[in-house]
This record gives structure tokens, C-alpha cells and sequence, in this order.
């Protein structure tokens, strides 16, 4: 007897957006239905918005195509963050200094599975 699968993920990696800003979108779609995490995104005035938005909508379609689950009684069950390589960068400062400045990346994950 096979097990029926209930859930898809997806994961954006390396993504340019410090992984602090990348969690104040997540902590808001945690929990909520697919339909509703969706609608939050498009509304939420934040700059990693989009990334996430395009994150949940690529777990959709992995839910739909790979494991014909209904995108209907899709939730979103998990949602995190994890720190990608950072790009250290130098910007000149008085006297002949230099201050470092941390570029840091983010690896998204979202799970979606289905309702019970």
C-alpha cells in the first residue's frame, strides 16, 4: 500500500535580501490557506514581497503538477529562512579608511501541504 503524499515544497537560494527582512514576510503567510498567504503578499508593502510571493506560487505548482493535490485545500504548513553565502564589500570612508558592508543572501522555503 503506497502512502499518498500531503505536501510540496519549494526553495529559492542565494536570493539578495537579508534574511531578517525575508522572515517579517514570512511570520505573516505561516499558517494561513494558499489563496490567503497569496493575497497578503500581493498587499504587504515590503521589498521581499515579491521573492516570497514567487516562492509560494512555484510550492503551488509543485503541489498540483508533481503530487495532484487541489490548490484549493493548499496551507501553508512551513515557512523559513535560512542564511546564504554573504558578499563582503568595502566603501570608502574619511581619512583613508574603509568600512565593510555585508551584502547577505537568503535561502526561502515554504511547504505547502494539504488540509485535514
Amino acid at each position: 500500500m503506497a502512502e499518498q503524499i500531503t505536501s510540496a515544497s519549494a526553495t529559492a537560494k542565494t536570493v539578495r535580501i537579508a534574511p531578517r527582512k525575508a522572515r517579517l514576510v514570512l511570520e505573516l503567510i505561516k499558517g494561513k490557506s494558499a489563496a490567503e498567504a497569496m493575497a497578503i503578499l500581493q498587499f504587504t508593502p515590503h521589498s521581499g514581497s515579491p521573492i516570497v510571493a514567487k516562492v509560494l506560487k512555484s510550492a503551488i505548482a509543485n503541489a498540483e503538477h508533481n503530487y495532484d493535490l487541489d490548490s484549493q485545500s493548499l496551507v501553508v504548513s512551513e515557512a523559513y529562512v535560512n542564511e546564504g553565502p554573504t558578499l563582503k564589500r568595502f566603501r570608502p570612508r574619511a581619512k583613508g579608511s574603509a568600512s565593510p558592508i555585508n551584502k547577505r543572501t537568503s535561502h526561502i522555503t515554504i511547504v505547502v501541504s494539504e488540509e485535514e
